[in-house]
């Protein structure tokens, strides 16, 4: 298949990589061309912003959740069809999921999907020393960096350097960026803050398009692009059920962070997604036989969670009831007792865990890990699928049903489960074992009110 395609990576984090993403994204929107867009790794927030500008769900791509063939396919089937597509990288473009690994990098995924990558090089309080910098990524490995873009860089800086960076180092560059001061994406605990926060984002993001057109050579990256090889794909085999079963999935501002791929999936496996918000509605949907409660902000929004009574008591009675459900970090909170919100008062939840959740005020369990079930599971034990942790909140009780591995070799128990309930703080990548899936739309076809 030919894809026309680029990756948009950068020596470190916090070197500009979705706003300049977000920006290039909207010059390609405006310049009328169809686009999609990735994100490398395991991040939910960024993908947001992406979405936000080309009117469609952005995509994650991870070498770690899932086989090469896996992450091909998935990137040909968002990029079929489309005039162009953009990814943005992770971390630092060599950066894997060990301090000394390339292993699920942006250069892994930039290398098994073949993608041409534009190298952004943030040159606040620099001006000749980024030669040597472009020069190291260059030279550290076999790559497919065809150019790179200066940021934060004046207009007669970057005159003066391009030459001298083109001579040195022997790759093209593409234009600069100014330094931007009237759009900022602020952080909090769990990365930038969501789109709807940001006030007037869509035309901020226009005002930013239009200086990149003058700034950056954006016709001679859509031909780099142009230039990409062409992509073999294998479709993995699914299982599917004949009917539909209809699926509750939390989708509001609390209950956000869910991998698009995985809706997707389970809707391939026989699901029928029904949307519904633990904020705003007063009970789950009717007719449902299984419930999915995603990641998010619960803590931002505790007192309102907590002042929907009619929601958690539907919520616990389902469940006391045998729905099955699959649950994870924000939604695996939510189920407790009690939440801890983010000014440190306790609130009620749904009571279906035993215990609270609360703030350590520093990362817990970050990272990739491999679950492994125990005895009585949805999965078979001594199975396996993939899934990410990265939560500054804690629980009293994260279960012990599942042993999750890090990839530093470290072990733990988490999660609490059976053969209808999967309910912890990792977050699981379904391609990672399509089993998991179609055995949860199993177990819903069995419950009965």
């Amino acid at each position: 298949m030919s894809l026309p395609r680029f990756m948009i990576a950068a020596p470190a984090s916090g070197s500009g990589k979705t706003l300049i993403t977000c920006g290039i994204l909207q010059a390609l929107v405006d310049r009328g061309m169809k686009v999609a867009s990735f994100k490398c790794g395991p991040d939910y927030i960024d993908p947001m912003f992406h979405s936000r500008v080309i009117g469609a769900r952005s995509k994650n791509l991870d070498a770690f959740f899932c086989n090469d063939d896996t992450l091909r396919y998935l990137f040909a089937r968002s990029a079929d069809g489309m005039d162009i597509s953009v990814i943005e990288g992770v971390m630092g473009f060599y950066d894997g999921i060990a301090t000394a690994s390339t292993e699920a990098s942006s250069y892994d995924v930039s290398e098994k999907i073949g993608a041409p990558v534009i190298l952004m090089i943030d040159c606040k309080g620099t001006s000749i020393s980024c030669i040597p910098v472009i020069n190291g990524f260059l030279k550290f490995r076999k790559n497919s960096i065809r150019g790179v873009i200066l940021n934060q860089m004046s207009e007669r800086t970057y005159k003066e350097l391009k030459p001298a960076i083109e001579r040195e180092t022997g790759t093209e560059v593409l234009g600069y960026v100014p330094k931007v001061t009237d759009l900022l994406l602020e952080s909090r605990h769990l990365g930038l803050v969501l789109p709807n926060e940001i006030e007037g984002l869509k035309a901020k993001l226009s005002e930013l398009a239009k200086l990149l057109e003058n700034t950056v050579d954006i016709d001679r990256i859509i031909e780099i692009a142009g230039h990409a090889p062409d992509i073999k794909v294998n479709v993995p085999v699914i299982k599917k059920l004949r009917e539909k079963i209809r699926i509750a999935v939390a989708q509001d501002d609390a209950f956000c962070f869910t991998y698009e791929d995985n809706l997707e999936l389970l809707a391939q496996c026989g699901a029928e997604i029904v949307g519904f918000s633990p904020l705003t509605d007063s009970k789950l949907p009717e007719g449902i036989k299984g419930l999915v409660l995603s990641g998010g902000y619960p803590e931002m929004h505790a007192e309102a969670l907590s002042k929907n009574s009619s929601m958690l008591d539907d919520i616990r009675s389902k469940l006391d009831g045998g729905m099955p459900c699959m649950a994870e970090c924000g939604g695996f909170m939510y189920l407790h007792e009690e939440l801890e919100d983010h000014e440190h008062k306790f609130w009620p939840m749904v009571g279906y865990i035993k215990g609270k959740t609360f703030n350590t005020r520093r990362l817990t369990r970050f990272g990739y890990v491999t679950l492994v079930p125990g005895n009585g599971q949805m999965l078979p034990e001594n199975s396996s699928i993939k899934g990410h942790e990265f939560h500054y909140w804690d629980s009293e009780s994260c279960g012990q049903d599942w042993t999750a591995e890090k990839t530093s070799g470290k072990k733990y128990t988490c999660i609490h489960g059976s053969d209808r309930v999967i309910a912890g703080f990792p977050h699981i990548y379904y391609y990672s074992n399509p089993d998991l899936p179609y055995s949860f739309l199993l177990a819903c076809r069995k419950y009965v009110a």
